[in-house]
């Protein structure tokens, strides 16, 4: 099958948010709020390379941390885990916690983590919507208050948490401090635009994030790895498939795809080389 349609699945907590609108239908008021929403494949489907999720804050995320892939393989897992956000709306407030603001060292983050400190140690950036931010493995980080955004990763469900605001829910310092980068984040680089409307936003890491702005019909050609379709505003077609905002398509062969005027489209693929013949013109173009 060319175009896989992937279901979604609530995840409740305790910082999550009822206002999930225009994404999807608000949750009643009357029941847990939603933190996140996972995309998922039929049940019994072998596990993919890369996990999409959105994220619904109403208060901070704990401070954690997650490791990279030659520490999660030591330990069994099949990979490690280096995730992006995409800031779809953000409060006048809404920060995001990454990296330190200096260097220390692991007792010194320990000792943060356990008196609280580690709160002002994490480098709190402040975001606005549209805004996009990779995070390598073993990066300190927390998602701030008043944010909905869109978090692709590599497939893995492993977080160590830092500190968490004392909530009552388990801390992993041990696992945490043995795989952390206690030090400032180094930055993203610049996106860089291809011609026919591809803009890369990440490459050189576990997985290529592209944000595709062009209307039209154009041909895909994910060869040899899937790709990830995500539609954030107006609406596309793959394969005679419609796919609205909030939803997210597998693209495993060559597809036609067919984005309406005034979209916006996320893409990502794992690896770290972008795919230079992903994106061609397949028919008439829509101006």
């Amino acid at each position: 099958m060319a175009v896989i349609r992937l279901k979604t699945h609530r995840v409740l907590k305790p910082w999550g948010r009822h206002d999930l609108a225009p994404l999807f239908p608000d949750q009643p008021q009357d029941e847990d709020a939603v933190g996140e929403i996972w995309y998922e494949e039929s049940e019994g489907a072998p596990p993919r390379d890369l996990l999409i999720k959105y994220l619904f804050t109403s208060e901070k995320l704990s401070i954690q941390v997650h490791p990279d892939d030659e520490s999660a393989q030591a330990r069994g897992f099949a990979r490690g885990k280096d995730e992006a956000w995409v800031v779809l709306a953000a409060e006048d407030h809404s920060t995001i916690g990454l990296g330190l603001t200096k260097a220390v060292s692991a007792d010194a983050l320990r000792a943060a983590a356990l008196d609280g400190s580690i709160e002002e140690l994490v480098d709190w950036k402040p975001v606005k919507a549209g805004d996009v931010i990779y995070s390598p493995a073993r990066t300190v980080h927390a998602i701030g208050a008043g944010l909905r955004v869109m978090e692709i990763q590599q497939n893995l469900d492993l977080t160590y948490r830092l500190y968490d605001y004392g909530r009552p829910r388990e801390l992993h310092l041990d696992d945490g401090i043995a795989v952390s980068d206690p030090r400032p984040f180094a930055g993203n680089p610049a996106p860089r635009v291809l011609p026919g409307g591809r803009e890369i936003l990440a490459q050189g890491g576990k997985f290529v994030l592209e944000r595709w702005t062009a209307a039209g019909d154009l041909l895909l050609q994910p060869d040899p790895v899937p790709l990830w379709i995500m539609p954030v505003r107006g609406a596309i077609d793959l394969e005679g498939q419609p796919f609205a905002i909030g939803e997210v398509a597998i693209v495993e062969d060559m597809a036609r795809l067919t984005i309406a005027p005034d979209s916006l489209v996320f893409a990502a693929y794992p690896g770290g080389d972008v795919i230079d013949g992903l994106v061609g013109v397949a028919f008439s173009a829509v101006e």
